[in-house]
């Protein structure tokens, strides 16, 4: 089940593999999700020493939170892949030119979990054709819906 989608990334990126990420989260930060205080539209995915880390990632704290913790919204979180998974994801992202694109954060059996995207950058004419072909299907499919009524 999805909790929040990163519309933006597929609008700036060509989206070439996916993968399903465990997320390292604070007690606070489950509830906020929970109660859908999430954003990720200005979160980015960087590989550091050999690990893999969500920044920018947005979680409103609530107002029902614990009063010892200082909850930071925006703060550096860890994701957790197989081994194997790490590698070839940096291997794609220094040799071939990828970067890593937070796409969907969703629940698995209730854990929640992050999509990431190797991603190619699009360029502002991509970016044209995509909106022209996503409006000429919408033309299409307006002529066919308005076609079906009157027959």
């Amino acid at each position: 089940m999805s909790i929040v989608q990163n519309k933006k990334a597929f609008h700036d990126y060509f989206i070439e593999e996916k993968f399903e990420a465990g997320l390292m989260l604070n007690g606070w930060e489950v509830k906020a999700i929970r109660a859908g205080r999430a954003q990720l539209k200005e979160a980015y995915v960087v590989i550091r020493k050999g690990e893999i880390f969500l920044i920018g990632a947005h979680i409103s704290p609530l107002a029902t939170a614990s009063t010892h913790v200082h909850p930071d919204a925006t703060r550096t979180r860890k994701l957790l892949l197989h081994a194997e998974e790490i590698s070839k994801l940096i291997g794609k992202v220094e040799r071939a030119g990828y970067t890593l694109v937070p796409i969907n954060l969703h629940f698995t059996r209730s854990r929640i979990k992050l999509d990431i995207a190797l991603a190619k950058g699009k360029k502002e004419h991509d970016k044209r054709d995509a909106t022209k072909t996503r409006e000429s299907d919408r033309e299409i499919q307006r002529a066919l819906r308005s076609h079906n009524r009157h027959a």
